[in-house]
């Protein structure tokens, strides 16, 4: 087998690695806390164990923080598990296939993935990134209302344009993060 394609098996391999997990990792392993949470911004206080307004819930006891504060806190969590969910799958299948990947490769095809994941996933960057390529009025039209006689549509969540868009981008990211862990992994057997 030449270098090429054992180049070629490397990443099509990780890619196919984390495309297939990607869902694993984003939506079954991440907490339904840290689902509603992860995009939250502001000053105002919410209560930290579960991100209530504090304007909501006069009276009740406990910890508070800034909204921006609980958003940080519940996107780092679920990075972290996304992150050892693709991780230990490319570990896996790596030494399966009898691939050993160094571990600077490993880390920064990890780095990709879940630096990028983290700052799409705060939504702010997406929805800048949205509007500079002419996304904006997709995610304005494509809302969803979640529960009868609602009146107010979300913009994010299952079935929306904001979660197709943060999905091709994760996944684009994906191949990405692929082809640099691909490289830096063979680059010494050139």
């Amino acid at each position: 087998m030449t270098n090429s394609t054992r180049r070629l098996a490397l990443f099509a391999a990780l890619s196919t690695t984390f495309e297939a997990l990607h869902g694993l990792g984003d939506h079954w392993v991440q907490s339904s806390r840290d689902a509603s949470g992860k995009g939250v911004h502001g000053e105002h206080l919410v209560y930290a164990t579960d991100g209530t307004p504090v304007a909501d819930g006069p009276g009740r006891d406990g910890r508070t923080m800034t909204a921006s504060a609980y958003g940080r806190g519940c996107v780092t969590r679920h990075v972290a598990s996304y992150s050892a969910v693709q991780t230990a799958a490319v570990v896996a299948v790596t030494h399966a296939c009898g691939v050993r990947i160094p571990a600077r490769a490993l880390l920064a095809g990890a780095a990709i993935n879940s630096l990028t994941h983290a700052a799409l996933d705060r939504r702010e960057p997406l929805l800048w990134l949205a509007a500079r390529t002419g996304k904006a009025g997709y995610i304005q039209h494509a809302t969803a209302v979640r529960k009868p006689g609602d009146t107010t549509a979300e913009l994010s969540g299952p079935g929306t344009a904001l979660m197709a868009l943060d999905e091709s981008a994760h996944r684009a990211i994906g191949v990405a993060a692929a082809l640099v862990t691909t490289w830096l992994a063979t680059r010494a057997a050139r």
